[in-house]
């Protein structure tokens, strides 16, 4: 491994997992704008999570394909550096809320099989990065934070128009495998630092960010 991968930590709730955050020495925290998630937090909370982010560690707002208005309403209060869609935004969307806000926006894409690899050289095109996940099941209530992880060998050696980052059943156990595997420069994390659904563990959040960079 090398110091080259980049950490992200998604679904912080609490100012100690923001200090978490920058102890372990992350490039990203994602702050989740999705009621139903466990990880969810308002706009009020999000605004005070975000300004306590220091110089340096991106501030990622994860939608759920968001109205105009819920994202007007969230960017007003809170200052995001990225927008993270995980929805079922089409191309089009997505360079339309690109366009309108002005900030970079990363797309999720779910993989399960080879036939969904082709989705992610369609959504290259249009979005700033990519964020290849665990294509969610059927019934499940969140598109992402499942814990839920997919054949790293479909993606091992190939790259997209964009940077992307890996996600999808994530843990400090296996994390070194997946990069050696898929050769990720970035890697996302939610469930897998967590000592409770929504709830972080600093200490696995320091072993996870050490297993990637090291």
């Amino acid at each position: 491994m090398t110091a080259e991968v980049r950490v992200k930590i998604c679904g912080l709730t609490r100012p100690q997992d923001v200090d978490a955050v920058v102890t372990a020495g992350a490039a990203y925290g994602g702050l989740v704008f999705f009621a139903k998630s466990p990880r969810a937090v308002t706009i009020p909370q999000a605004r005070d999570l975000a300004l306590a982010f220091p110089a340096g560690l991106a501030r990622v707002g994860l939608f759920v394909d968001p109205t105009d208005e819920f994202l007007d309403a969230v960017l007003a209060e809170v200052p995001l550096d990225i927008l993270q869609l995980h929805g079922k935004e089409s191309p089009e969307r997505v360079a339309a809320l690109r366009a309108r806000h002005g900030l970079p926006v990363m797309k999720a894409v779910g993989v399960a099989s080879a036939e969904d690899l082709p989705a992610l050289a369609v959504y290259g095109r249009v979005a700033d990065m990519l964020l290849v996940d665990a294509k969610a099941p059927k019934d499940a209530v969140l598109p992402g934070g499942n814990g839920l992880a997919f054949d790293w060998r479909l993606i091992a050696g190939r790259r997209w128009p964009v940077p992307w980052m890996l996600a999808g059943g994530l843990t400090p156990e296996n994390v070194r495998d997946a990069i050696a595997l898929t050769g990720a420069r970035q890697v996302d994390v939610s469930s897998g630092v967590e000592s409770a659904p929504g709830v972080k563990d600093a200490g696995a959040i320091a072993r996870f960010t050490r297993a990637a960079t090291e």
